[in-house]
Parts: structure tokens; sequence; C-alpha cells
């Protein structure tokens, strides 16, 4: 069974700095393109960074470009994004997902997150950013 989990979350003050996990169990995650998604009250899901399977291929939304760096290490079947210079404005419950399919660009996995049975997604985890 697909099982997803985020961690690293918490209460950062502004200019800090934050790395969230994301675990896959129940399958290989080295088979399956991942995004970083993220959603703040009263507003829309927001694709942040995606990473292709192979690693060759990466995208960043422009709101988080030069400030946060999406990895993976297929090995610990984890995918990792490091924020950096955190703001305000980037509070928000942060999850990964996986699109059932590999998706033919990676851009399109941020753009157009999978829904219903077309992905899998963990649960979020919080992050709030202090003035």
């Amino acid at each position: 069974q697909v099982h997803l989990v985020e961690s690293g979350g918490g209460l950062v003050q502004a200019g800090g700095s934050l790395r969230l996990s994301c675990v896959a169990s129940g399958f290989n995650l080295d088979r399956y393109d991942v995004g970083w998604f993220r959603q703040a009250p009263g507003k829309e899901r927001e694709g942040l960074s995606c990473i292709s399977r192979d690693e060759n291929s990466t995208y960043y939304a422009d709101s988080v470009k030069g400030r946060f760096a999406i990895t993976r290490d297929n090995a610990k079947n984890t995918v990792y994004l490091q924020m950096n210079s955190l703001r305000p404005d980037d509070t928000a419950v942060y999850s990964c997902a996986v699109p059932r399919v590999p998706v033919t660009m990676i851009r399109g996995l941020c753009v157009q997150p999978p829904t219903g049975p077309f992905g899998s997604w963990g649960p979020g985890t919080q992050v709030l950013v202090s003035k």
C-alpha cells in the first residue's frame, strides 16, 4: 500500500530555515516523480517544487525559486525540501505527492497536481514562519 509521510515542519522565525522530508513506504519511490505542495488557509494549493524519478529534472515555482531546493535519496526512499530565507507568507501546510503514472514534463506535476486515484498524498506538515 502506497504511504507517504512528511516531517520537519515547525515554527521558525523569518529568515530561518527548515528541511522537510517525505518518506515513502510500501513502494519504491525511485520509480516515481515527486512533488512538494503547500496550502495556506483560504488559499489554493500551490505546487512548489517537483523532481523527476531520475533526478535529472527539477521545477521550482517563482515564489520559492532561489530559496528552496528539492533533492531525493532513493536509497532512503525519501525526498527532501530544503527551505531557506523563510518568510511569513511561507506559512502553510506542506505536503508531498506522487503521480500514479510518470509525467511527461516535471513542471506538469507541479502545475497540475494529481487528484483522486491519479496520485498519492501524505497528510502534510505544518510550517509556521513568524515575523
